[in-house]
This record gives structure tokens, sequence and C-alpha cells, in this order.
């Protein structure tokens, strides 16, 4: 899968001009989104069937800084996923680097609109279930 690639915007630097690290979950976030889309899933008809997908659990390790103006790949890979829990990975590249500018996990479950009790994706919206196993195995 092609990875999500945009530039790097000043709002989100400190006075240095190196990316805030809060802004890395953000990036994480963004990478995740367009990585739903591309497995044919849309967030907006499982938010729409009233089931909200927090991020329980990251991880972020900075290695290199990536700086305003730079144009950031992101690499998103789902290494789990059991119809209640998904587990994401993300490795950063500034530009065309090789070795990667941070790596990080992100860990998301799935809730009814209530918050209650993690609920299982595969019961409620088996399309969506089985287009996740299918992105889990196919990479």
């Amino acid at each position: 899968m092609e990875p999500y690639t945009r530039t790097i915007y000043y709002y989100e630097t400190d006075r240095m001009s190196i990316v805030h690290n809060s802004n890395y979950l953000r990036l994480f976030e963004e990478a995740r989104l367009d990585h739903l889309k591309k497995c044919g899933v849309d967030y907006l008809e499982i938010e729409g069937a009233g089931i909200l997908i927090p991020q329980v659990e990251a991880y972020v390790k900075y290695i290199k800084p990536l700086q305003y103006g730079c144009s950031v790949r992101i690499r998103v890979k789902l290494t789990g996923f059991n119809g209640i829990i998904m587990k994401y990975e993300y490795s950063l590249f500034n530009g065309n680097d090789i070795d990667p500018s941070a790596t990080g996990t992100t860990s998301h479950c799935f809730l009814d609109e209530k918050k209650r009790l993690p609920l299982s994706i595969k019961k409620r919206m088996p399309d969506v279930y089985e287009k996740m196993k299918t992105a889990l195995f196919a990479q």
C-alpha cells in the first residue's frame, strides 16, 4: 500500500522549526484514516453507525527531527485486529530518506456511543470486519 505523504506545516513546529512532539500522534491519525480509506473502510460510516474508535495506547520513538517544509512519508501497517481491538505500526520518513525519522504504535478499541465496554465490530458491521481482516493479512 502506498504511504501517506504530506508537507509539514509551520504551525506544527516549535521555535526551532522542528515538529512538536504532540503532532506526531496527529500524523499517525491522518495516516491511519488514510489507511482505512485505502482498505475500503469509511470512518464516517462507522461513526454514523454509533461506533467510536478511541485510542487506548500510543508510543512514539523520535529518531531524527522532522522540520517545517519537509515532505513526510508515513508507512502504516495494521499489526493486530480481532474485531474488538486494532493495532497499528507507523514509520515516518523525511522525504526520500531510507532511515525513519520516527516510529510508533497505537492501539484502538471499538465502543458504542454510550462509551460502554468494547464491542465486536464483527457483529455490528461484518463488512468492515472482513475488510479489516483482509488488510491485516494482505500486508
